[in-house]
């Protein structure tokens, strides 16, 4: 099992971020860079996979202040040596994905082939209808909503993500969609230098571009869409070769769309899948309970429960919530108990990735850097395979 971590990342401790406006405060933003740079190359050191960002914007709360997770993952990249970096996610409907494409592959070269890709929907109307209103006119969609707002949304994704695959493995772009058009109409060009050296132009008009550079990685980076919760978007994750990152969701939810995305991928169970959970380890159990209270446990009933996130916990059929720690939907605890906790995990879901959720600012420094260096050298090496 590859083992990634998430951040948000937050700012602040959650004494500083209940004072309100955390996210004004550079000194704040500052100090979570220099932990960020720390626990990087700790991870790099310790043979963590990767590390990732979410994408976010206008965060004055101070919970997510990732509003390029790809120079985030640029400043990672270039203190590390071996560790990978990527979005959980960029959130296409609110970008131009030929953008995406080039930053994307630049960032490939400039770590030396290191990078992932993932892209998301993006939920956060506040920001996602002020950054799209100039191309798609879209607006963010909740978890589990289900009307045009959702299937407008879901469209300019799956576009967005066409054209970015075909601008990083075709040496010539060429599109006609819903929501982009290239070239988007007779554009001139009649340089004698594009006739000689380049292509992609006939008549004197603009017929495709040339998006560059390519990725290092061929055809291109691997791919990542958190936090996929719904059959039609595990469905689309197969059929795509895409790697699905599910959220915490009941068990039987979680069993489900597992098997499904094997059915659909025709791939042995587990492979294409991981799970994003939260993981405080402590010397006691006591300790990392109280930890968790002021991370996880804060930041979900503040910030994830009002736009639905907890939904997805209730059991489909009874109406009831299963308790997250007895169930490994969140890893809390002594190193023992974070072994037992994700040993019964992987019992039930063989799936291929852990994304742990790394509460950067809301846990203090050496509390968190004690969670990623037991994690990876008491945890995850006493954990059997999946079967």
């Amino acid at each position: 099992m590859k083992t990634s971590l998430f951040y948000l990342p937050s700012i602040g401790s959650r004494a500083e971020i209940e004072c309100g406006m955390a996210g004004l405060r550079g000194d704040l933003y500052d100090r979570m860079l220099a932990e960020l740079s720390e626990q990087a190359r700790l991870a790099d050191d310790l043979g963590y996979d990767s590390v990732s960002f979410t994408e976010h914007h206008f965060h004055i709360e101070g919970f997510e202040l990732s509003n390029n997770p790809v120079l985030l993952d640029l400043f990672v990249g270039m203190q590390t040596r071996r560790l990978r970096v990527g979005q959980l996610g960029i959130v296409l409907p609110a970008q131009n994905p030929i953008r995406v494409a080039e930053d994307i592959a630049m960032l490939d070269h400039m770590t030396g082939g290191r990078a992932n890709a993932g892209f998301a929907r993006g939920y956060q109307r506040r920001w996602v209808d002020v950054m799209a209103q100039q191309t798609h006119g879209i607006h963010g969609a909740l978890p589990h909503q289900h009307d045009e707002v959702d299937a407008a949304n879901r469209a300019a994704f799956e576009e967005c993500f066409r054209i970015i695959k075909a601008a990083w493995t075709e040496d010539l772009l060429a599109y006609e969609g819903r929501y982009w058009r290239i070239p988007p109409g007779a554009t001139p060009w009649t340089l004698e230098a594009t006739q000689r050296y380049g292509a992609g132009i006939a008549d004197g008009v603009v017929r495709a571009v040339g998006v560059v550079p390519k990725p290092v990685q061929k055809p291109h980076p691997p791919l990542f869409q958190p936090f996929a919760s719904s059959e039609r978007s595990i469905r689309w994750c197969a059929e795509e070769g895409v790697t699905a990152i599910l959220p915490p969701l009941h068990p039987r939810t979680e069993e489900h769309l597992i098997r499904l995305y094997a059915e659909v991928s025709g791939r042995p169970l587990g492979e294409g899948v991981g799970v994003l959970r939260d993981v405080v380890i402590a010397p006691t159990d006591e300790e990392a309970l109280a930890l968790w209270a002021d991370s996880g446990l804060f930041c979900g009933r503040e910030w994830f429960e009002p736009f639905g996130f907890a939904q997805g916990l209730v059991d489909p059929t009874t109406g009831e919530a299963p308790s997250l720690l007895d169930t490994g939907l969140a890893l809390v605890g002594t190193a023992d108990t974070v072994t037992r906790q994700l040993e019964r995990l992987r019992a039930r879901l063989p799936v291929r990735w852990l994304f742990a959720w790394i509460y950067i600012g809301l846990i203090p420094r050496a509390r968190l850097n004690y969670t990623i260096e037991q994690l990876a050298t008491r945890v995850l090496p006493r954990c059997s395979p999946a079967s």
